[in-house]
């Protein structure tokens, strides 16, 4: 151990993780944790907070958010530097225990929605059942096709100071945390990879591929296509999600994306719908089929029950199992283990004790002050405003009696806990070691052969005060990945598992409309704002003093305000500031569809259900905000103008450089080149009117450096801009990346790339409309591009915008298709 590595460890009591359920002393833990800091420590060179400054960048670039309940905005993820170590032994008792417990919960699914022996005879009250708003009626005698109920299963985990492990809550519903799991592993690899391998680590990457491979096993079909299921972008975990859907290969879809024909689950592509053989959910049971359970939710896919139920698509957990979270089940799991498994719960759960039966009640009313008190079926309820466990002690007064009063009305609506005395790791907190008690959440699924198998690790939460554990990360909490580490150096001639290679693809996968539609819109946004900044750029930075006189740059200077005011981005009655004024106000503009503020947030807003899709890089690049502006310096407003400009460049290298050619990219670049082939009509044709009044060469000057074409002008012509070749060389040259027909040929060429849905080859209607167009432009001279001509063609960029939107995307709902009209 070195020396720094020794200061880290006399500023922390280590033995505090000592102590273990499963035989093994407090001393070969504390071991463990004493290599894994004396290798941190090197790393960091002797200070804790460079290594979790290291370790918070490498989170950030991995794009890992999260959102507090309550929250509107996202928030980075918290990973602490400091892993929560446990050795290989201890975590084989907790392997065992997850297996009993996941084949318990997989027969009493089977058993609640088949025979229900279980309330025939006694073992389970029924009110523990049918109490339970997750309890799915119509899912009574519909056993899914393989017979199994569960196919991933997560535990929220609590280990005692004395080294007792006890399970906190059951997870069927969804296992959110899973893919925290594999990015905190991802970001301490970054870290530290070496540390890991030297420590012998055990690795995670084999637990999802066995789960993939259990999932796509369950389908019963070669090369299936699961989906994962998400309700949306405003879901606490959907980075989450997004990043699992990535890294297992899963198209992320949303309710709106799918629909019911003949039995059979369909996704909405671009090539027309595509069947989806089974869904890994990620919703409640209610929300999936508006027509069998709740008429509300919109989340959810019309007769999707029908297709379940007759075997038509395969469900990642089967719909209902949910029910078993209920903390009155807890009260009953010691027993049900003996009576179905004929065995001792290896894991006990924690001491609950339901008040739907008298004697339970009279134990809870008479302890209240040694327990905790919890919704009994997960719900909030009369004096338990939250889901989470309340201390009886931390009731007075009338809180206390009003609690108790409920009690004794409808007691089985409550259940009561032991409280739990959590054991602490080591977390780096303000920079030094400190303890933090700590939870884990384990996890467990099928594999191809329908076996049960554990992840080697899993997720830590470490709570940031005294509160009782509980489940959710809130305020002040960190996260931490687990490291099971093997007691002994591996054998090195043990050879490890060997998995088959995959077959050679290529392509993008499957594209959803929705997800199109989305790449579409935020190409628009985008570069609508860098047309919008552009103007800007040449109202600040003196472009328009350039040619001219006095009258020149008045008259120029008023085109583009009247930009500004015609796309929305300023109100009419802001024309008359100053020029500084005008553009300050176009910056911060949120309310107005064209101002910089409400594209940067709209483009914000359908990036983020693109999260799967756009590199690390480009995601960090799109989600950092737009800086402060003061509005009163007009060199921090050219300041700011600039930036962006920059950093809308940066977004077009990556772009360009980064993502692969697939239908993403080309609606991506579809929208962004519609949206600039209408910048440049709106530009030629205002700017033109004052080329036609005599004040061209302000005028035309601007232009070319609206278009980006100023170099090419003068390497080509030993004048000043003239109207007839400043018109070819921004409108008809098709070797201008920055000329209306160039960017008409690119959407000609995209729609020519994307499939076709026609059995007999004939175009289909956008790309007809794209090559009428680009026929058009490209058999006009400069002296034809006058404002009739050029507002037709605006007109007929529209009327591609529509068709494009009728054949590839979802028809959105009015107040979207109003809002997405009001940017038209």
């Amino acid at each position: 151990m070195t020396e720094i590595a020794t200061g880290w460890l006399d500023a922390y009591p280590v033995a505090v993780t000592g102590g273990d359920l499963f035989g093994d002393a407090a001393e070969p833990v504390a071991a463990h944790w004493r290599a894994v800091a004396s290798g941190l420590s090197a790393l960091a060179e002797g200070d804790p907070a460079v290594l979790q400054d290291t370790v918070t960048r490498h989170a950030a670039d991995l794009g890992l958010t999260f959102r507090v309940t309550g929250d509107e905005e996202e928030r980075d993820w918290p990973l602490n530097a400091m892993p929560l170590v446990i050795g290989a032994s201890e975590w084989a008792g907790i392997e065992r225990g997850l297996v009993q417990r996941a084949n318990l919960l997989e027969r009493l699914a089977s058993d609640i929605y088949g025979s229900q022996q279980l309330v025939k005879d006694g073992h389970l009250p029924a009110a523990v059942i049918a109490g339970s708003p997750f309890f799915a009626r119509k899912m009574l005698g519909r056993a899914p096709r393989d017979g199994r109920y569960i196919q991933v299963y997560s535990a929220d985990l609590a280990r005692g100071p004395r080294g007792q492990w006890r399970v906190l809550q059951d997870r069927v519903r969804m296992s959110s945390g899973i893919g925290y799991a594999l990015e905190n592993r991802l970001a301490m690899t970054r870290t530290g990879g070496h540390l890991l391998a030297e420590s012998h680590v055990r690795r995670i990457v084999e637990f999802f591929d066995q789960m993939r491979e259990g999932m796509v096993a369950a389908c019963g079909r070669d090369s299936p296509r699961i989906a994962l299921l998400t309700a949306g972008r405003f879901n606490q975990t959907y980075a989450e999600q997004a990043h699992l859907a990535r890294y297992l290969g899963f198209p992320l879809v949303e309710g709106r994306d799918l629909s019911v024909m003949d039995d059979r689950l369909w996704v909405g592509t671009i090539a027309g719908p595509k069947r989806v053989d089974a869904i890994w959910r990620w919703i409640n049971t209610t929300a999936l089929d508006p027509l069998s359970f709740d008429a509300k939710s919109e989340l959810g896919v019309a007769n999707l029950f029908e297709a379940w139920a007759g075997g038509g698509v395969g469900m990642v957990n089967w719909p209902g199992t949910e029910v078993l979270e209920s903390p009155a089940f807890a009260a009953f799991l010691p027993r049900l283990c003996r009576v179905l498994l004929g065995e001792e719960p290896l894991l006990p759960n924690v001491a609950t004790w339901w008040c739907g039966q008298a004697t339970e009640s009279a134990i809870v009313a008479s302890r209240l002050d040694q327990l905790a008190l919890v919704p009994a079926f997960g719900q909030p309820v009369e004096g338990l405003a939250r889901r989470e466990p309340v201390a009886g002690a931390e009731l007075e007064g009338a809180e206390r009696a009003a609690l108790l009063e409920a009690l004794s009305r409808r007691p089985m609506d409550y259940c009561g806990q032991e409280i739990v005395h959590l054991s602490t790791t080591p977390a780096i907190i303000n920079g030094e070691l400190a303890p933090r008690p700590f939870t884990v959440r384990a996890f467990v699924a099928r594999d191809a052969k329908g076996d049960w198998t554990v992840m080697h690790g899993g997720f830590a939460r470490l709570s940031s005060g005294k509160a009782l554990p509980t489940s959710l990360m809130g305020e002040g909490d960190l996260s931490a990945d687990v490291w099971v580490i093997e007691d002994r150096p591996p054998d090195a001639a043990q050879v490890p598992r060997v998995i088959d290679e995959p077959p050679i693809s290529r392509g993008g996968g499957i594209l959803a409309s929705q997800a199109a539609d989305n790449l579409y819109w935020f190409g628009r946004y985008n570069e609508r704002a860098q047309y919008v900044t552009r103007v800007l750029r040449a109202l600040l930075d003196g472009s328009v003093e350039v040619e001219g006189g006095v009258s020149d740059r008045i008259g120029v200077s008023n085109a583009l305000v009247e930009l500004l005011v015609e796309g929305a981005v300023i109100p009419r009655s802001a024309a008359t500031r100053p020029a500084a004024a005008i553009c300050a106000a176009a910056l911060v503009e949120a309310q107005l569809p064209g101002g910089v503020t409400a594209l940067m947030r709209r483009r914000q807003a359908v990036g983020l259900s693109l999260r799967e899709r756009f590199a690390r890089d480009f995601w960090r690049l799109v989600s950092r905000p737009m800086p402060p502006v003061d509005i009163h310096r007009p060199a921090t407003l050219l300041a700011a103008v600039r930036m962006l400009t920059e950093h809308y460049s940066a977004l077009s290298g990556l772009v360009s450089e980064n993502m692969v050619r697939s239908a993403a990219w080309r609606f991506l670049e579809i929208g962004q080149r519609i949206e600039r082939a209408q910048g440049i009509c709106r530009m030629v044709r205002r700017l033109g009117e004052l080329e036609e009044g005599g004040e061209k060469d302000g005028a035309l000057g601007v232009l070319l450096d609206l278009c980006d074409s100023q170099i090419i002008y003068r390497t080509r012509y030993l004048t000043g801009p003239m109207a007839g070749p400043v018109r070819d060389l921004v409108l008809l040259d098709p070797d201008n990346p920055r000329a209306l027909v160039f960017q008409i040929a690119g959407i000609v060429e995209h729609l020519a790339a994307l499939p076709s849905v026609r059995d007999d080859n004939l175009p289909e209607p956008p790309m007809r409309l794209a090559r009428a167009l680009l026929g058009q432009v490209q058999a006009a001279n400069a002296q034809d591009t006058g404002s009739q001509w050029l507002a037709g063609i605006e007109g007929q960029l529209l009327g591609l915008s529509d068709a494009i939107s009728s054949r590839y995307f979802l028809q959105f709902e009015a107040d979207e298709a109003e809002k997405r009209t009001a940017l038209l």
